[in-house]
């Protein structure tokens, strides 16, 4: 069984966080939400394996509060 690697794996991790901001520019709230969701289904589809995508989608989710949304002030 593969595992998820949680450890650094891009040669420039900045250099691709930086691109990754970039494609969000001149993107409304609901476009960048539509964008992010686009690309983790295309990333999902890459890795291919179930049992790893369970373990991201796992440690994605840990610390992630599972409260309700507050109404606006």
């Amino acid at each position: 069984m593969t595992k998820l690697n949680i450890e650094t794996n891009i040669a420039d991790p900045d250099a691709f966080y930086e691109k990754l901001i970039d494609a969000h520019n001149g993107l409304s709230d609901e476009q960048s939400q539509f964008m992010n969701a686009k690309l983790v289904l295309l990333l999902a589809n890459h890795i291919g394996d179930v049992d790893v995508l369970l373990e991201a989608l796992a440690l994605a989710r840990a610390g992630v509060a599972a409260e309700p949304p507050r109404p606006a002030a």
